[in-house]
């Protein structure tokens, strides 16, 4: 079954209204979570990310951190590492062989380390422009599938991504997708949860 994996963004709402959507995408079908957040203080992520972390565990699904593998660490949950980040086979020393890391990749050289460094799945991207704080690069279709036939691990596609779009990843072999404000900012966050679930496992 492919995965729906959805990225929070809390930069519109008050954290009751962030909560709120992050539970409605829970309850709508999304299997894996990721607290993203730039702007926020250690601290303050570590607050925010108690109360996710009880929205996930309610949910039986798993939570990752963006970025910050101490602060993974401290909250019981996985993280996603960018290139710029710490290296996976030391965020894996530091929170052990059950935690899920994640690692982002552009190319089949940086998957296959990924992979070789002990990252349980990619995030390969981004497949459109994105909104998001995120400087991003795009990545063709082409490097998705060379990656996708490269590797033994989970490839999820992200960047821009929604509803209207991701037919694009027809007969590529990606295993779920992350997106962003397709489920955060979406008028129903439960109503749209269910159409992006839906539709891709019909890819």
């Amino acid at each position: 079954m492919k995965k729906l994996y959805l990225v929070t963004n809390s930069d519109k709402y008050t954290e009751e209204e962030f909560l709120k959507r992050v539970e409605d995408a829970l309850k709508g079908g999304v299997d894996i979570l990721q607290l993203r957040e730039k702007e926020k203080t250690d601290l303050e992520i570590l607050k925010l990310g108690k109360k996710v972390k009880a929205l996930s565990d309610k949910y039986k699904l798993p939570l990752l951190l963006d970025d910050k593998p101490h602060l993974a660490w401290a909250l019981g949950c996985g993280v996603h590492l960018g290139a710029d980040d710490m290296p996976v086979n030391l965020a894996r020393k530091l929170l052990g062989e059950n935690t899920i890391i994640g690692a982002t990749a552009k190319s089949v050289e940086a998957a296959k380390r990924a992979q070789k460094d002990g990252a349980n799945y990619l995030g390969v991207g981004a497949i459109y422009e994105t909104k998001t704080h995120v400087k991003t690069k795009r990545t063709s279709i082409e490097t998705f599938k060379r990656i996708k036939e490269n590797v033994d691990i989970d490839v999820y596609a992200i960047g821009g991504l929604n509803y209207d779009n991701i037919d694009i990843l027809k007969n590529t072999g990606f295993d779920g997708i992350c997106v962003v404000r397709a489920i955060m900012d979406a008028k129903s966050v439960f109503e749209e949860t269910k159409k992006l679930k839906e539709k891709i496992q019909n890819l």
